[in-house]
């Protein structure tokens, strides 16, 4: 029943793969001949298959036909970059009463996201994500102009700091993140330290805590390193480590980070203190396509309710270590704590929420287990938990086997479950993931 209702999109992979596998031979260079070219162009090509099956509930087919370009072009002190996605979905989803809106939404300040096909449970759509400029002046100056990813994270899990591209753990085809429309200014102060300035507008449909405000955000931040004594126990500790300041739309932020290495094993951390700009506003909490999970248009507007903003602490520590083995093991384990956690009713529009740095969790402490092996030189296991302090935990498992040098199969599983009385628990559901993807 799936195959026949997907074949289209199958057939669809074929016929992309084909034109862009003539584009990139003529792009090639020749083996064993690499010179500099000023430009580069790369991407992928991946099919993903969803099942959603709630306990109570009828099950949930889609199918989606993902493609991303990337781009580059290069001068001496300018380089401009530009990334398309272009998708094509089908299935039980895309026939829902409002999803193609949904979909079509842009949440940043220029509206580069449109509909090019939306004819039963077929839906279209084409986003420039990202679009910028980057200018370096004076040797220790960058001006960052456009759209792209504000990348301030130290943590690899949970990133309080992570104040403009905050995302769901839970996602799984879109490893480039958002990126936002913003203005940054980067100035190189010495080895491995760094003075950022960045100011992002963004879509003032969505209503901030004071009406009278746009929605808009700015911060700056100081990184730097620092070695914490030249031979203690027979380990150098070098850490990296940084300081934030700034404001969200809604609140003023100050916060810091650090990463580093503890006999072998990577140790970060993230915190960060948000402060409510107008203490009696009310925030209503807007809901994002972020999971196989959706919501309609008119059940997200009956759902979000304005909720008012108390100041809050969030903060991550994680570590990881990775064995020396054949079957390269590796371990990670994170925990999230945040004093004043957003109050959510409904898992369904949880996993929707577009998971600002304030609202990582619903709960006030959030535990996080990863464990991964080789069980071939080709193909990779690995398992993940997360625990919710009202009874709500995820498990997922994703196996990964590489086709060829430009080709992956992923199998992935997930579950959403808990006591009776969790969020997760009051709305179990069985999550399941193909994806077929070709890199060029």
């Amino acid at each position: 029943m799936l195959l026949l209702r997907l074949r289209p999109c199958l057939a669809a992979v074929v016929c992309l793969f084909a034109a862009q596998s003539s584009f990139v031979a003529l792009a090639s260079p020749i083996p064993g001949v690499a010179p500099e070219q000023p430009w580069q162009v790369k991407g992928y090509v991946s099919y993903l298959g969803s099942m959603v099956a709630p306990e109570q509930g009828d099950k949930l087919w889609d199918g989606l036909l993902h493609n991303r370009i990337d781009a580059e072009y290069r001068w001496q002190r300018v380089r401009v970059n530009v990334g398309l996605r272009n998708r094509l979905m089908a299935g039980d989803t895309t026939s829902l009463p409002g999803y193609g809106d949904l979909i079509s939404r842009d949440p940043g300040y220029w509206e580069l996201s449109a509909n090019w096909l939306e004819s039963g449970d077929w839906i279209g759509n084409s986003q420039l994500d990202r679009a910028y400029l980057s200018w370096q002046f004076d040797d220790k100056w960058e001006l960052t102009t456009g759209r792209f990813r504000v990348n301030w994270a130290m943590s690899t899990l949970w990133n309080p700091n992570d104040i403009f591209n905050a995302y769901s753990i839970y996602d799984v085809d879109y490893p480039e993140r958002r990126g936002v429309d913003a203005i940054k200014l980067s100035r190189q102060l010495g080895y491995a330290s760094q003075l950022e300035l960045v100011y992002s507008q963004g879509d003032d449909g969505l209503t901030p805590v004071n009406a009278e405000r746009t929605n808009r955000q700015y911060a700056g931040r100081y990184l730097g390193h620092s070695v914490l004594g030249d031979d203690i126990f027979g380990y150098n500790l070098g850490w990296d480590w940084q300081l934030i300041i700034g404001e969200t739309r809604d609140d003023r932020v100050f916060g810091g980070g650090f990463a580093g290495d503890l006999w072998g094993a990577g140790l970060r951390g993230e915190l960060s203190y948000f402060d409510p700009i107008d203490d009696s506003g009310r925030a209503r909490l807007s809901p994002e396509l972020s999971n196989s999970q959706r919501l309609t248009q008119t059940q997200a507007q009956d759902k979000m309710q304005p909720q008012a903003l108390r100041a809050s602490t969030v903060a991550t520590l994680e570590m990881d270590y990775s064995f020396a083995s054949e079957a390269n093991w590796r371990l990670l384990g994170a925990a999230l704590y945040i004093s004043s956690p957003v109050a959510v009713d409904s898992a369904l529009l949880y996993l929707n929420l577009p998971l600002s740095a304030r609202t990582l969790s619903f709960t006030t402490w959030t535990y996080y287990l990863d464990v991964g092996f080789d069980i071939t030189p080709l193909s990779r296991l690995s398992s993940n938990a997360s625990y919710y302090d009202d009874g709500s935990f995820f498990v997922g498992v994703t196996y990964q086997y590489s086709l060829a040098d430009d080709w992956q199969l992923s199998l992935i599983a997930q579950r959403f479950d808990g006591s009776t009385a969790s969020l997760f628990g009051q709305s179990a559901s069985t999550l399941g993931y193909l994806q077929l993807k070709w890199s060029f």
